[in-house]
């Protein structure tokens, strides 16, 4: 089939300079959610009609299976539609829907897709109980679909219809320009109404079939910021489900943010206010604390992540410790059994099997070997004002508190470093290294008194 999707709003009442069909939703933007599942119905052809912020929306979706075309003007969803015309295939039908409705499943429009075969005209529909602002689908006695009614073009009578249509439909290709071109705009509105194809199908002769969701949520649009945040606890829940029926433990379903994909091993726990970004690998037994936020990292089994922890692009092996308030940044590469603190930093470096940094520190373009003991206050000074250079920790190293370690710089196996070192030189193996104090005490100093004013 072809896949028409209608991307050229301009979304005032989203009061913002972005083209609506561009906010995220779990992190990506709408129109990018409903281009993923019109793939998942391998489509012969994806034409997105694209208008307000044309440029920027191609750009955010490009892709060699996407083609565009331009609605200059916003004259009507008929008008929309009719601007993809020349890039689709006629012998196939169109399916059309909507770069603001992203939560529409893939087997909801395959069912759609599969009643209106045969030269069919499909429209999918949903029973709601407050329909009020959506065009109802008026049926005669015998049940069979008339024409649909627009909310501002509807009689008493009409309002009082519940079933709606969501404009998402599957029509003949070959017959659809011929319809389009016979659309008026004689309407409240003044818009040609891609809803009004259905009488111009009938009167041609042709069946009329309807299809409604599973859930009334799939076919839920954004047209605002307070719709956004709707949909988007929608999706995070659904995310949620899915998780709890693979057996992860998620402590509060609805405090959890995937804005990207997360796997998880067996017997993982997540608790509050976590947000996965990215592409984000949670081993079996893993356990994430409260209030941390990963993105595009790997963490391997039996892990722990303690509250409050960042983790951007690391890889971090089995049974782990990091946290709380700790921070890997990209590059970071943490061994099997490594700890990593409160308020330690790494940053492109590698800390060996067993090796700990518990407190205060900063890890930067670093390589660390295995049982290498990391003092509170420890830096790497890797940045000279203008390159980056790096610091080289051997197996088996003690380095003190308050250690500065000036790259380039190679500290070998099994040496200690004294607290309060600045180590700029090369040390070799099994050396104690410290720099020179002498420490003086004076009797009877008096500290000042602060003057009174």
């Amino acid at each position: 089939m072809n896949i028409v999707i209608l991307a050229a709003g301009t979304g005032k009442r989203m009061r913002s300079a972005l083209p609506k069909v561009l906010h995220p939703l779990a992190g990506r933007p709408l129109l990018a959610h409903v281009i993923d599942t019109a793939r998942e119905l391998d489509p012969a052809r994806i034409v997105v009609v694209v208008g307000h912020g044309a440029q920027a929306v191609q750009q955010a979706v490009a892709a060699p299976d996407v083609a565009f075309a331009v609605q200059a003007e916003q004259l009507g969803t008929g008008h929309a539609v009719q601007q993809a015309l020349p890039l689709l295939d006629p012998a196939k039908p169109t399916l059309v829907l909507y770069g603001d409705v992203p939560l529409t499943r893939a087997s909801t429009l395959k069912r759609l897709a599969d009643a209106a075969v045969d030269g069919r005209y499909g429209i999918l529909t949903v029973t709601l109980d407050d329909p009020t602002g959506y065009g109802r689908i008026v049926r005669d006695a015998a049940g069979y679909v008339t024409r649909i009614v627009e909310q501002k073009d509807a009689t008493p009578d009409e309002l009082r219809i519940r079933e709606i249509n969501t404009g998402i439909v599957v029509t003949p290709t070959a017959q659809l320009a011929m319809w389009l071109g016979a659309l008026r705009n004689d309407n409240a509105q003044g818009e040609y109404y891609l809803t009004d194809v259905v009488e111009h199908a009938i009167e041609a002769g042709f069946d009329v079939v309807t299809t409604q969701p599973d859930e009334a949520w799939e076919t839920l649009g954004v047209n605002s910021k307070a719709q956004l945040a709707e949909l988007e606890r929608i999706h995070q829940r659904n995310i949620a489900n899915a998780l709890l029926g693979v057996g992860v433990t998620v402590i509060d379903p609805a405090r959890l943010d995937v804005r990207g994909e997360l796997t998880c091993g067996r017997d993982v726990s997540i608790d509050v206010n976590c947000v996965f970004e990215g592409k984000v690998t949670l081993a079996d037994d893993v356990t994430v604390g409260a209030n941390c936020v990963l993105r595009d990292a790997t963490i391997g089994a039996g892990t722990r992540i303690e509250p409050f922890t960042h983790v951007e692009g690391a890889q971090v092996g089995a049974r782990a410790v990091l946290g709380p308030y700790a921070r890997l940044r990209p590059g970071a590469v943490l061994g099997d059994e490594a700890h990593v603190g409160n308020f330690v930093e790494v940053k492109n470096a590698t800390l060996g099997q067993g090796s700990k940094a518990n407190h205060l520190t900063y890890l930067g373009d670093a390589d660390i070997g295995a049982r290498v003991n990391v003092g509170a206050g420890t830096i790497t000074c890797n940045y000279d004002g203008a390159n980056k250079h790096r610091t080289v920790i051997e197996d088996d190293v003690f380095v003190g508190s308050d250690t500065q370690l000036v790259a380039p710089v190679r500290v070998g196996r099994g040496v200690t470093i004294a607290a309060g070192t600045t180590v700029w030189k090369d040390v070799p193996e099994g050396a104690l290294v410290l720099n020179e104090k002498t420490q003086v005490a004076r009797d009877g100093y008096v500290r000042p008194v602060k003057k009174k004013r």
